[in-house]
């Protein structure tokens, strides 16, 4: 009798942390956040590696907070593991509990920070990239921030906690749950198994409606770094350009102080200043700029001029200085009504789409695998990709600046499939998230348009009221870029595409419609596209398309999961696309780059294996189809310089 009561108890105090999640935050934080980087007056320090890890296993998943795992090192409240960190938790160890854990787990790293750190006229940063899903952060005891959304930055100024304490090891302690509730983004559902016939005891499930692995964990760097006590607290930058000349509008807040001042210069590649302005808003003139161009379509693309900022501050009697260097692409960007636009000129997305998933790691920061990816693109020809379908790590952003590669930033807002996640809730929460969306990636020129949503049950009707009001709110927060959504829903019943700028439409006629029929994809398809541009008159991308195929299995004629059907079925998607490229599609993304994990099920094996690279990025037949074929349509832009179409073949 004790021991049902006790499950019961635990369960309700399960469901006092759905209930938690489920409430969500109000507001984004106020301020900036700017991605914490060296400069003459700051320092960073990375907090990765090996942490403690302890997973909760009671039965309300809350003993942690019982028993207050936060106020000692975390290995003397019981048994902990070496957790590395960025990483996932699910593959790491060999413990299938863990493999699919839903609930609290507890990481913990201890760190002595360097005593000029420990100054009075000096902040102290706690910085995390992300971590999935709902985290709350102590340091040495005491509660400093909290955070609902797996991929995005959060901080908290700890100086108040740390630089009491020189010499003594700083202890950070994280609380993380990676629960989803039909009120997060994404969204998901618990479903207690009560049959005592069929399942233990408190036994539940996570139900998703999304088609890839909810992982976990800290997935993004943890850093540590500084700033003067008077701070440079967010940039926000736009361009407008001619040939001639550019402006660079600028925004600059400060915190700390109100008796400062501020100086800014524009540096080219070579380091010369070409511009420079004063002040917290201003506009920079730049004479024959360079400007920011798509990789294949400029012999020099992704040129970034460096835009710092200094600002000095007197406080107490004494003089600050803080410099902060932000990377500037100048471009601009406009949709008509069959058009896309960059710097004047007609743009095609001829890319992929993406996921933040390998190996081991999961969905753990992997730079080797960045680096792989990076090259993997550019051989193939791809001038873009859909951060599908989430945001993805600002180091891979920085790439796509650097290299040329035009983003389409998508939000976590995938799987909204339930009628109660469009509610005041959900609609609030995705509000703030494209909040932070936008504060983080305003500022980057690989951004070319927002996504807020893919695949949403965008049929239903109060589907209309809730796009319309989170497109409206991303347009309010950046007027400079279009927004879309990504649709599946039947062009006469979508009740939120009469909002978006360009029409993002998934397809996959002959694999989830009429599968094993490749003769139906050219009516199919060409009839998609003339009823979905009658209807909206709007460029149209066709933001997924693609079949599963099994790595070495091959079938002639072409069978499903054979890869010969891979590629057959590309050929037919491409044939419509050459005749619509010319009127109103304006790009295509297969779907996918590479083979992911995703939840079992007996029509995954191992994943989904629609990728044209494996999950180990080695090409597919598919791969070359592809490659052939974006580099056919770079080199037939005029744009392109001789030197780039020669040496195609060896990139």
């Amino acid at each position: 009798m004790a021991a049902a009561a006790r499950g019961a108890a635990g369960l309700c105090r399960l469901l006092l942390v759905l209930v938690l999640l489920a409430l969500g935050r109000a507001a984004a934080p106020p301020g900036g956040m700017l991605y914490p980087r060296d400069t003459p007056s700051r320092e960073r320090k990375e907090v990765g590696g090996l942490w403690s890890f302890r997973a909760d296993f009671s039965p309300g998943r809350d003993a942690g907070f019982v028993q207050r795992w936060y106020r000692q090192p975390l290995r003397q409240t019981g048994p902990v593991i070496d957790m590395p960190v960025p990483a996932s938790f699910n593959d790491i160890t060999q413990d299938p509990s863990l493999e699919n854990y839903i609930g609290w787990v507890w990481y913990e790293k201890e760190v002595l920070l360097p005593l000029r750190w420990l100054r009075d006229d000096l902040r102290v940063v706690l910085h995390f990239g992300s971590a999935h899903y709902y985290s709350i952060v102590w340091v040495n005891g005491v509660q400093v921030v909290e955070h609902e959304g797996g991929h995005l930055p959060f901080e908290a100024d700890i100086s108040s906690i740390v630089q009491g304490s020189p010499g003594i090891p700083c202890r950070i302690t994280v609380a993380l749950n990676n629960t989803l509730t039909p009120h997060t983004l994404p969204p998901g559902s618990i479903q207690y198994m009560n049959d005592k016939t069929r399942y233990p005891k408190n036994y539940f499930v996570q139900n998703i409606k999304f088609d890839f692995f909810n992982y976990a964990g800290i997935h993004r760097p943890v850093v540590l770094y500084t700033t003067p006590s008077v701070y440079i607290d967010d940039i926000t930058v736009t361009t407008t350009s001619s040939e001639r000349v550019a402006m660079v509008q600028y925004q600059v807040a400060v915190v700390g102080s109100t008796r400062y001042s501020l100086s800014l210069s524009l540096r080219d590649q070579e380091g010369k200043v070409v511009a420079t302005g004063d002040g917290t808003v201003g506009e920079l003139k730049v004479l024959n700029p360079n400007l920011w161009w798509p990789y294949l379509m400029h012999e020099n693309p992704g040129y970034c001029y460096s835009l710092e900022v200094n600002m000095q501050a007197e406080e107490n009697g004494a003089l600050l200085e803080d410099v902060y260097a932000l990377p500037v692409g100048i471009r601009t960007v406009h949709v008509t009504s069959s058009q896309f636009l960059i710097n004047g000129r007609p743009f095609y997305f001829h890319g992929v789409n993406k996921h933040e998933d390998a190996d081991i790691r999961g969905k753990g920061l992997d730079w080797p695998l960045l680096a792989k990816d990076f090259n993997l693109l550019r051989w193939l020809g791809a001038n873009s990709f859909r951060t599908s379908h989430y945001p993805y790590a600002e180091e891979i952003m920085d790439l796509c600046d650097a290299y040329g590669i035009v983003v389409i930033d998508e939000c976590p807002g995938v799987g909204i499939k339930m009628p109660e996640s469009f509610g005041n809730k959900s609609l609030q929460h995705h509000l703030v998230v494209m909040e932070e969306l936008i504060r983080r990636d305003k500022n980057r020129p690989s951004v070319v348009m927002w996504s807020v949503a893919n695949e949403p049950a965008s049929e239903l009707p109060q589907a209309a009221y809730y796009f319309k009001t989170v497109i409206a709110h991303t347009k309010a927060l950046d007027p400079s870029r279009p927004v879309t959504f990504v649709t599946n829903a039947n062009y006469a019943l979508d009740r939120g595409a009469p909002y978006v700028d360009v029409i993002c439409v998934n397809s996959y006629f002959s694999w989830y419609h009429d599968p094993g029929h490749l003769e139906v994809i050219p009516l199919q398809l060409t009839t998609q596209f003339e009823d979905w541009y009658k209807t909206y008159q709007k460029p149209i991308i066709q933001s997924e398309y693609g079949a599963d195929s099994v790595p070495g299995l091959h079938s002639d004629p072409p069978l499903m999961f054979s890869e010969e059907y891979q590629k057959a079925m590309l050929r037919e998607y491409h044939s419509v696309f050459d005749k619509k490229r010319t009127e109103y599609v304006i790009g295509e993304l297969i779907w996918n780059f590479a083979d992911f994990m995703t939840n079992q099920g007996t029509t995954r094996v191992l994943g989904n294996k629609k990728g044209i690279f494996t999950r180990q990025r080695q090409p597919k037949a598919a791969a070359f189809v592809l490659r052939e074929r974006y580099w056919k349509i770079a080199n037939e832009s005029s744009c392109l310089p001789p030197i780039i179409k020669s040496n195609a073949l060896f990139l």
